[in-house]
């Protein structure tokens, strides 16, 4: 597919990957809908970009912004699952002076899965349902995955969400197929995006000391593999690692 003919949505495209990819998609040719819950964000996106606020855990969310891209765009053929969240944490934790147990928050579970793979769920249903129902092909969706989602230690959440879409990419690639509509999925690494900033800093320094190229990646090593999800139209189903080697 070509990027000038892309009708697409990008979620989570107020920072960090999704405004890159929002930014690098329109600067290629591209229509754009930006969504995410960061209004002021989404206002720094460059002119031409439709934006919209959308929480995607929110079912009337999603339709609301699948019908705003529709009409915006006159047309939808493109979706870029990247809206995630992080709430890290250990299952059980045990105080070494008081000996107190501290147990996940039920609340940081349901958020984390409810962005990170409902959110996902929810936008490609309406996606996909405006698609065949007004014939729009081909199409394409690259669902954002994670390298953690062969595990991680204190992310039993964030790996859940990320293990399951990395399967469903492959479900949806096989339900969609025969609607001209592919699905593959991106895993990245560690990339510098404002939530990893976040991070404690030793366990930062502790992972980037095991990433075989030597150093964090960049937004534009994703963008790489966006594109080539998009542009090769014989890609279908596969998750694509973007780790610097870092799972090997």
């Amino acid at each position: 597919m070509e990027l000038s003919s892309l009708k697409v949505i990008v979620t989570g495209a107020a920072r960090g990957m999704g405004a890159h990819f929002a930014t690098q998609l329109a600067a290629a040719g591209a229509s754009v809908t930006a969504a995410d819950v960061d209004e002021e964000g989404l206002a720094s996106l460059p002119e031409g970009i439709h934006r919209t606020r959308c929480d995607v855990s929110s079912e009337t969310d999603c339709e609301a912004l699948v019908a705003f891209a529709h009409q915006s765009m006159g047309g939808l053929n493109g979706l870029i699952n990247n809206a995630g969240i992080l709430r890290d944490q250990l299952v059980v934790k045990k105080d070494r002076e008081t000996g107190a147990i501290k147990k996940f928050k039920t609340a940081d579970w349901n958020s984390v899965i409810g962005v990170n793979l409902t959110g996902a769920f929810f936008m490609v249903r309406e996606v996909v349902a405006k698609m065949v129902e007004e014939g729009d092909k081909p199409g394409v969706i690259v669902n954002m995955s994670s390298v953690a989602r062969h595990g991680n230690r204190g992310q039993s959440n964030y790996v859940s969400a990320k293990a399951a879409l990395a399967a469903n990419t492959v479900t949806w690639a096989r339900e969609f197929a025969k609607y001209g509509i592919r699905v593959g999925a991106i895993a990245p690494g560690m990339v510098e995006t404002p939530m990893t900033r976040g991070m404690n800093q030793k366990a930062r320094d502790a992972l980037v000391a095991a990433i075989p190229v030597g150093r964090i990646g960049d937004p534009d090593d994703l963008w790489l593999a966006v594109k080539f999800i998009i542009e090769c139209d014989y890609f279908n189903g596969r998750t694509v690692d973007v780790d610097g080697g870092l799972v090997m």
